[in-house]
């Protein structure tokens, strides 16, 4: 069975740090430029926690702040479920799912290993699809979508 650290190996070098006292327009200009749905905040090699989009939503809009005058320190996300890079994805699946989580912290040991995304799961499931669903499942699922127009 695949597991975290087999993911972070998968995975492309994403160039996605950003210093938690960058301002807000800075952090969704990189978001924008990374074209990931996440950045990673560290103080130079001290993870800090992780600003996403729904960190904006939530904590710039929803709340009247400016993105303009607004810390990436006041509004990122610190409370992330952890996982060890040993752990397997199928563990990872199953933790995102009880905690309502679109992304998990990888650690080696103490220290920071990366990022886990619910994407990255989902490409692992549809890579390896063989062996997640029987071919009773996949071709119930296939014969489900027959005649269906996916757009």
């Amino acid at each position: 069975m695949r597991t975290v650290m087999d993911l972070l190996r998968s995975k492309p070098i994403a160039f996605n740090n950003i210093d938690p006292d960058a301002l807000v327009i800075d952090a969704l200009q990189m978001l924008n430029s990374v074209n990931l749905s996440y950045l990673v905040v560290k103080k130079g090699e001290e993870f800090r926690g992780v600003f996403c989009e729904r960190d904006y939503s939530r904590n710039v809009i929803l709340k009247g702040r400016s993105s303009s005058n607004t810390k990436v320190h006041e509004v990122m996300t610190t409370d992330l479920p952890i996982v060890d890079v040993k752990d397997t994805i199928e563990h990872c699946m199953n933790l995102m799912l009880s905690r309502k989580a679109r992304y998990l912290l990888a650690y080696d040991d103490q220290k920071f290993a990366g990022v886990i995304t619910i994407h990255d799961l989902l490409r692992q499931v549809i890579s390896n699809k063989e062996a997640v669903f029987d071919n009773s499942v996949a071709e119930q699922l296939l014969s489900h979508d027959e005649g269906r127009k996916i757009y």
